[in-house]
């Protein structure tokens, strides 16, 4: 019987019915048309039959109460076609209801596994035929997920697999496991009943003999404590030995092996499959902590070794997929050499892991939330440190070499397009080529795009401004930096160009089109023919007392200016559909471009505007060409975009700049003027804007958490034309020149090689007579020597080390008094340097950049103060190298001072003497990984 909530199941039903009475005939076919030449009565009638048993028996099945909503029809098929439309609305609620059952859905270990993943595979059925497709990957995660905690086990082994399984092979694999858990029970239960047979018979003579003693002791009703063997109470509530038990104590085991005892920063977190719980080896990242409890204040090692246990608590860390990962129970260990985290305790929280191609990935409910590389043979989890609680940003780290042909950098640049539009962009010639394989998963892209729904097509107009979409969207939950909280769009149905206009209110939108189309049909030369928009009161206009729509301002001024209105039908905003896809899209754009940021929400005005300036420039499904190209009949330039809301260091106009002041402003790009050729910054110390064309962009810069802001001063970047040209700048630089193979150390003598360096300075300034004064950054270099190691004397301090008389060059040295000793101490540098061989003479490699190097020279004194010889040492400029490229630093620990202490109380206690001595040629961390090459 149809109730209106299961007409699947009746639609289904009643099919059977019929088929199986072969009374189906009408509802499969039309009725045969009678032909007066070769009439066939019989098919006729045959279909009548079959219509009128069809509706005779589907009207039996439908309540009374129904009948009277479902219009009247001789017609078997077209009255099931009826009944479907009158019930197709119940659809969406029998998917959440359909949904939820399968989302709520737990095993609990009572029945056939295979009959409960079945009936969630009929689940998923019923949601496919309801237009809600699961996939399969997503239903072997629903099932693994509603297992109970017995098989823990089998889901760690999945989540640490490469391969996905199929549902049937998730059924196999689920059946084999129950079995084999049966089995281990039944095993159990065996070898518990054998144990307790034999205890039974080897205990056969001791009941016998005191079986005496039982009798004598069955009218006492006082029991007796197994424990202290005293009367009147049992061993569970003896006070001695709950006293034991809590001296005594249970210890955790824990297995861990360390493979690398190198330095590792404590930051640091590394991914353990074998772990059973999270380790730390600090309190940095603890949100709270506890104190260990007796049976949690050691744990064992893999050694057998027992470490100490200082805090319990929960670390939270921030990876770089922006995602907070709270790590429960942590164990602090300072004893160890790494933060660990557990892969058993991630399980228990719903966290999944995949390995493979020296990389994995940590997902939640199908989500990639985290990843992380392989690392000493230990997989390193990608944690950021930066605190992005406020929106400007209070540190930046370390700049790496912008790599321009990343696919990932132009998607950021493009304010988070698809792959498909970039590509158009380099198959077209706008964007120059480069491999799309690096095209990574935007997290911001998901977070601001995920969506279910899919676009409709539609019929295009002819030419440009014969159609005009508009819409308003708002009001934001924050207000724009100018108070705004609409904003207005006009799309051309054509080209696809869209204009935007922030507004306060919806009824300044006809002030703001009359603006804009004062500007299209003069700049373009022809009219607008037509505006589509929906039934909103500030396009069609108020209802009236009578309940009338009457038409308001802005349909009043289409009908003077002869612009044919469109509207939309009351409740179908989809017929507006560029408007509406348009709108969409901008949000979408907006909320990953500000989710990419670090800048407030109240910018989302300049972020709209930046959204519209790059959509008209790139490629869509509804166009052949760019909108920007179709609007104008211009190819478009893409090589001046950069990341919204990127830190930069832009040079302002400052007419009364005194010299001393810096020439920057650490600032963030917000966007592109309307009206002028430049860039538009955002300045969070002043809460200002500002436009200027000549900026750095930092845009891949790694934000650190505890160091200042640097101020850095750049080069200017001014914004060029194809007609401007680079102007070569030569500068000498001396260097050495190094003996030979053959042991013969030559003259010293200083030579200069030309380095060219290529800066962007227009044609206009090249040309200029004037000399430009050179300018000097004024960039804070961070000290080689990490904030951790202690340094308790540099040669510079107290006048120790380096003297006023010791040159601090070649040249210097070469005008000295002393320079025949200084010329013997570098043949000296020079022979042990060659007797070490410390390096080979070769020709320099193709696309290899040499480091250069200088003499450093030291007199070497007593402790009187006179000079006991000539120290020259020959070093590379290792400070040129870029890190992660051509070195990987290294760092020797010194002395510290609780070491010096007990080596002169040494020397006072068994009354010794202590002497001082100098190493000649000395090598520390003398065995380097890279090739270096020097000249």
């Amino acid at each position: 019987m149809l109730n209106g909530t299961n007409f699947k199941a009746w639609k289904e039903a009643v099919e059977i019915i019929l088929g199986c009475m072969d009374l189906d005939l009408a509802l499969r076919a039309e009725k045969p048309t009678p032909n007066p030449e070769n009439p066939d009565e019989d098919k006729v009638e045959k279909w009548e039959r079959s219509n009128r048993m069809c509706l005779m028996i589907m009207k039996r099945s439908v309540p009374e109460v129904f009948w009277g909503s479902i219009s009247e029809s001789q017609n078997a098929k077209g009255f099931l076609d009826v009944v479907e439309q009158y019930f197709t609305s119940n659809e969406k609620v029998d998917a959440s209801s359909l949904l939820a059952k399968l989302i709520s859905m737990r095993y609990k270990g009572k029945g056939n596994i295979r009959e409960y993943i079945m009936e969630m595979s009929n689940l998923a059925s019923k949601l496919k035929a309801l237009k809600l497709e699961l996939s399969d990957d997503l239903l072997v995660h629903l099932v693994l997920i509603s297992l109970p905690t017995h098989f823990g086990q089998f889901k760690v082994s999945y989540n640490t697999q490469k391969d996905k399984w199929t549902l049937n092979e998730l059924i196999s694999h689920c059946v084999q496991e129950e079995e084999r858990q049966q089995r281990e029970k039944t095993e159990s239960a065996h070898l518990a009943s054998s144990s307790q047979n034999r205890k039974r018979k080897n205990n056969k003579d001791v009941v016998e003999r005191t079986s005496q003693l039982k009798k004598v002791k069955k009218d006492e009703n006082t029991p007796t404590c197994f424990f202290c063997k005293k009367p009147g109470h049992m061993k569970k509530e003896c006070p001695k030995y709950a006293s034991w038990r809590v001296k005594k104590g249970n210890f955790l085991s824990f297995v861990c092996s360390e493979v690398n005892l190198a330095f590792v920063p404590h930051d640091t977190w590394w991914v353990d499959s074998g772990a059973t719980t999270h380790i730390s080896v600090s309190m940095q990242g603890c949100l709270w902590s506890r104190p260990p409890s007796d049976n949690e204040r050691f744990i064992y090692v893999g050694d057998g070794n027992k470490v100490t246990v200082e805090a319990i608590g929960t670390f939270r860390l921030q990876l770089k997929t922006g995602f907070h990962l709270d790590l429960f129970e942590t164990f602090v260990v300072p004893s160890f050499r790494r933060n660990l985290i557990s892969i058993s305790s991630l399980d228990k929280f719903g966290f999944s892991c995949s390995f493979g191609n020296n990389k994995f990935s940590l997902y939640q409910n199908s989500n990639v939330v985290g990843s992380g590389s392989l690392i000493d043979n230990l997989y390193l989890l990608d944690v950021v440190s930066s605190n992005k609680e406020n929106f400007h940003i209070d540190s930046r780290g370390t700049k790496r070499k912008i790599n321009e042909n990343s696919a990932t950098l132009w998607h950021k640049r493009l304010g988070h397009i698809s792959k498909q539009r970039i590509q158009r962009l380099v198959s077209d010639e706008i964007l120059e080529p480069f491999d799309l394989s690096d095209f990574e998963v935007c997290v911001e892209c998901i977070k601001g795009k995920q969506t279910n729904s899919r676009k409709l097509g539609a019929e295009r107009a002819k030419d440009v401004l014969e159609l005009i979409h508009t819409d308003i969207c708002g009001p934001f939950p924050t207000a724009s930096w100018n108070g705004q909280q609409y904003f207005i769009t006009f799309i051309d149905d054509y080209s696809r160009y869209g204009y935007l206009f922030l507004i306060h209110e919806k009824s300044q939108s006809l002030d703001v089109f009359k603006s804009f189309k004062a500007e299209v049909e003069l700049q373009l030369g022809k009219k607008i023919k037509a505006v589509k928009s929906d039934r909103g009161g500030e396009y069609y206009g108020r209802y009236d007392g009578s309940g009338e729509q009457r038409p308001g301002p802005f349909a009043l001024f289409l009908r003077e200016c002869g612009i044919v209105p469109q509207y939309t039908m009351p409740g179908k905003p989809s017929m507006n559909g560029v408007a509406e896809r348009r709108n969409r899209t901008l949000k979408d754009m907006v909320r990953s471009m500000i989710s990419h940021s670090s800048l407030p929400e109240s910018l989302w005005g300049e972020a709209l505007k930046t959204a519209v300036y790059i959509l008209n420039r790139v490629p869509s499904k509804a166009v052949n060409k760019t909108p920007y190209e179709l609007w104008t009949g211009k190819r478009p330039s893409l090589k001046h975009l950069h990341i919204w809301g990127c830190p930069a260091e832009a040079r302002p106009y400052r007419p009364h700049e005194s010299k001393l002041e810096s020439r920057t402003v650490s600032c963030y790009f917000v966007g592109y003027p309307e009206r002028s050729r430049g860039y538009k910054f955002y300045n969070p110390t002043t809460r200002s804007f500002f436009e200027t064309g000549n900026a750095r962009f930092l845009e891949d810069v790694e934000f650190g958490k505890e160091e200042n802001i640097r101020n850095v001063v750049f080069e200017e970047e001014p914004v060029i034309d194809s007609d401007q040209v680079l102007v070569p700048i030569t500068i000498p630089v001396p260097t050495p020149v190094i003996g030979d193979n053959h042991g013969v150390i030559p003259d010293i003598v200083p030579t200069q090689d030309n380095i060219e360096v290529l800066p962007q300075i227009p044609i206009e300034q090249a040309q200029q007579s004037q000399e430009v004064p050179l300018r000097r950054s004024t960039r804070e270099r961070k000290s080689a020597i990490p904030d951790d190691y202690i340094v308790f004397l540099q040669e510079h301090e107290d006048g120790i080390g380096l003297t006023e008389d010791d040159p601090i060059n070649f040249c210097q040295a070469m005008q000295s008094s002393s320079s025949q000793k200084w010329i013997d101490a570098m043949k000296d540098e020079m022979k042990s340097m060659q007797d070490n061989d410390v390096w080979d003479l070769v020709e320099l490699p193709e696309g290899v950049k040499p480091i250069g190097c200088k003499w450093i020279f030291k007199t070497k004194r007593d402790s009187k103060g006179n000079i006991e010889r000539y120290k020259a040492r020959l070093v590379a400029k290792g400070f040129t190298q870029k890190e992660g490229i051509d070195y990987k630093e290294t760092f020797s620990p010194v002395s510290s001072k609780d070491s010096f202490r007990i080596i002169m109380a040494l020397v006072a206690h068994y009354d010794l003497e202590i002497y001082q001595i100098d190493v000649k040629t000395a090598f520390l961390n003398g065995d380097i990984e890279e090739t270096i090459y020097m000249m």
